[in-house]
């Protein structure tokens, strides 16, 4: 049961309808990856349930926290999470993936709320670390914010820029990692190990935490302020691809497959009575 008097519970709930919208999103759009959204959906709703500083009715606002959703394919779930905060309405969601719809299939910058078109794996951090640095040179008080996936630490840019930040103690930046533990086709460690993952970045000058990556109250902790005031902040998120419905949880298959029929209707009965 969730308290949803709670923070926590205010957040838990939150991911829910996340995990919702993106099923019926997924389903209906022909778009796929509801694993890797739902691997996220807790981080998200923690984000902009919670920790975010950003404002709805001026989502260019110079004072905003920037995030950068570098694992674009779990698009569906940015994009329900920034409908039901208020950057657009939330029957817009029903147009994902549909043609001539600003809600692509890989995470566009055209839809409110939206910092950076991304898709192409390993761009998100380099990107996030020169709003970071340029923040720095200014001034401001801002942070910011991008959730990798782990697949995505296989790419050599992600690690150019993980040594920029170090090398420039950017602590107004917090990089998650979605630590799920699989990849497009196989399990991280047949594909590319990346342990000892924690010691790969705190070598780089990083503060590294590890949590629950579907616990609110660790999420909540770590993610509400920087680890150091001296470097940034890397938060590995220990997580479960397909999290949340028990027939997708911890399978490769629910990478690419879209959820259609007895399986949409099935995986919406767990999340619906999930309260």
């Amino acid at each position: 049961m969730i308290d949803q008097d709670s923070t926590s519970g205010k957040t838990r709930e939150l991911a829910r309808r996340i995990r919702i919208h993106s099923l019926r999103m997924t389903s209906s759009g022909g778009g796929s990856h509801i694993g890797s959204i739902y691997s996220c959906a807790d981080i998200l709703a923690v984000l902009y349930g919670h920790v975010l500083n950003v404002i709805p009715d001026d989502p260019k606002s110079g004072s905003r926290d920037r995030f950068v959703l570098s694992k674009g394919h779990a698009c569906a779930g940015l994009y329900a999470a920034l409908a039901e905060r208020g950057f657009f309405p939330v029957e817009k969601l029903a147009t994902h993936y549909q043609n001539s719809s600003d809600l692509c299939g890989h995470v566009s910058h055209h839809v409110p709320g939206v910092e950076l078109s991304t898709g192409s794996l390993g761009h998100g951090l380099s990107i996030a670390c020169g709003f970071a640095y340029a923040a720095k040179l200014a001034g401001a008080g801002h942070r910011v914010f991008v959730l990798l996936s782990d697949g995505e630490c296989d790419e050599g840019s992600v690690w150019e820029a993980a040594l920029f930040a170090g090398h420039h103690r950017l602590d107004n930046l917090t990089v998650i990692i979605d630590y799920n533990q699989i990849q497009g086709i196989a399990p991280v460690t047949e594909v590319l190990d990346l342990a000892p993952l924690h010691d790969k970045w705190t070598s780089f000058g990083w503060g590294v935490r590890e949590v629950d990556g579907h616990n609110h109250d660790q999420l909540m902790a770590e993610l509400s302020q920087p680890l150091h005031f001296d470097r940034p902040t890397c938060v590995i998120a220990n997580t479960v691809k397909g999290k949340g419905v028990s027939f997708m949880e911890g399978t490769v298959l629910w990478h690419y497959r879209i959820p259609r029929g007895d399986e949409f209707e099935a995986a919406l009965l767990e999340l619906e009575n999930c309260k």
